[in-house]
């Protein structure tokens, strides 16, 4: 109740939260005909599952999150689905897209095909206790939830499971696969982006191109907040080029809808691939110039054009966090800065600052003073250093978190959002009453 009583309602600044709101439209629940035998049910699950009919049986390419969302799936397509299942193609390692193959093979024993490179991945380590829930907004009530992004919803109907996932029975090391399923002619293309083991199913008869995650109706999450690597924007420059290249009609994501005629499919590929690439040279030229992390995601920017366009509209990934992974994986830690070499530890920083200030209740009056000012980072901020030496004081835990409620109610980036108000929810959820 407490948390929920933080929000106000400042309609005019919710803009953004209002696009993401109206963003849920691409997750509604629809077995969509691409082309003739070729069908993707969206909204079933936090990723989709492609159907391609055979002569002589099915071919699924990625398979929804858990059993319990593959058997919706597999209702959904009902009299579409042709069996046997011939085989299941995992477009990546994620465990949203081949945690449900156990449904859809059932007994009919199918081939399971991936990149060799799934079957080397390893799990992100070293999260600093971030797992990833709630960027999604797993804990979160319902009124406070919107969407995760590129899907509906991660783990909070069904908790995450890897019961239905069944490993990869052929896999490939090169930069293709060339093969013929149940009657289909398939090129299975190697094009890492979004993990290290992505790849891309390109039928050539029909034109349809299934890019996995390496194009989404949303800005690539290149630079995850949950604490796993940057991916490399080089490597989703070269896999975007290589599909542009081949002049597909129909695009299918494994997360949003599919991009339907020849025009736009290859528009919205290319203003993908210069997205990216506009915001990969802006970095590093700024970094040539001495530019630090701070000072660079200040006027790193989409052009307005690719600014306005659906395609990269920051609902999942970001431009700024990319900027900043961008950096940091190139040059490291070390912003350049020689104050920054050996930092004085935060607890010691926060305290010097405080007594700047003239002491606690003079923070924290500051910080009421910024929530009323709508400077609301600020106001976290503030928060934060009366926390480092005092980390149960209840005031600087409601500005923090009324000052995080505000900030996540602002947002386009569903991440964001989802990660703004959880902390929010954890600071805020023990109180007393005020």
């Amino acid at each position: 109740m407490l948390f929920a009583s933080c929000v106000s309602a400042a309609a005019q600044d919710y803009t953004a939260r209002e696009k993401l709101r109206a963003h849920s439209n691409e997750f509604r629940k629809e077995v969509i005909r691409v082309a003739d035998g070729v069908y993707v049910a969206v909204g079933y699950s936090a990723s989709n599952v492609i159907l391609i009919q055979g002569d002589t049986g099915s071919i699924i390419v990625d398979t929804a999150t858990d059993p319990v969302a593959a058997r919706a799936i597999r209702s959904a397509l009902s009299d579409l689905l042709r069996t046997p299942v011939r085989a299941i193609i995992y477009t990546h390692s994620h465990p949203d897209h081949t945690g449900g193959a156990r449904v859809f093979a059932g007994t009919d024993r199918p081939e399971i095909l991936s990149h060799q490179r799934l079957v080397e991945a390893v799990p992100d380590i070293g999260r600093a206790g971030r797992d990833g829930g709630d960027q999604f907004g797993m804990a979160l009530p319902e009124s406070m939830y919107i969407n995760a992004g590129v899907q509906m919803e991660v783990g909070r109907v069904t908790p995450p499971t890897r019961e239905g996932y069944l490993p990869p029975t052929r896999t490939f090391s090169g930069d293709q696969l060339l093969l013929t399923i149940a009657g289909v002619r398939l090129q299975i293309l190697y094009t890492p982006g979004e993990t290290a083991d992505a790849i891309s199913v390109w039928l050539p008869e029909k034109r349809v191109l299934m890019p996995g995650d390496g194009f989404l109706r949303a800005f690539p999450n290149i630079s995850p907040i949950r604490g796993a690597r940057p991916r490399s924007p080089e490597d989703w420059i070269a896999s975007l080029e290589k599909m542009i290249g081949l002049g597909p009609e129909f695009v299918v994501p494994s997360h949003t809808r599919p991009v339907l005629g020849g025009q736009a499919a290859r528009a919205a590929l290319t203003a993908y691939r210069d997205g990216i690439k506009s915001i990969l040279d802006q970095t590093i030229q700024g970094m040539k110039q001495g530019e630090r992390p701070d000072e660079l995601v200040v006027h790193v920017k989409l052009p307005a054009d690719l600014a306005e366009n659906p395609y990269l509209q920051e609902f999942y990934g970001g431009v700024e966090w990319t900027v900043r992974g961008i950096y940091a994986d190139r040059v490291g830690w070390f912003d350049g800065n020689a104050t920054t070499l050996f930092p004085l530890p935060a607890k010691d920083r926060a305290a010097k600052l405080i007594g700047l200030i003239g002491g606690p209740d003079q923070v924290l009056a500051r910080g009421r003073e910024a929530l009323a000012a709508r400077e609301f980072k600020w106001a976290a901020e503030l928060a934060d250093y009366v926390l480092a030496n005092d980390s149960a004081n209840i005031s600087a835990k409601r500005i923090k978190g009324q000052a995080l409620i505000e900030l996540g109610e602002r947002q386009i980036n569903a991440i964001a959002r989802n990660y703004y108000l959880s902390s929010a929810m954890y600071l805020l959820r023990d109180l007393p009453p005020q």
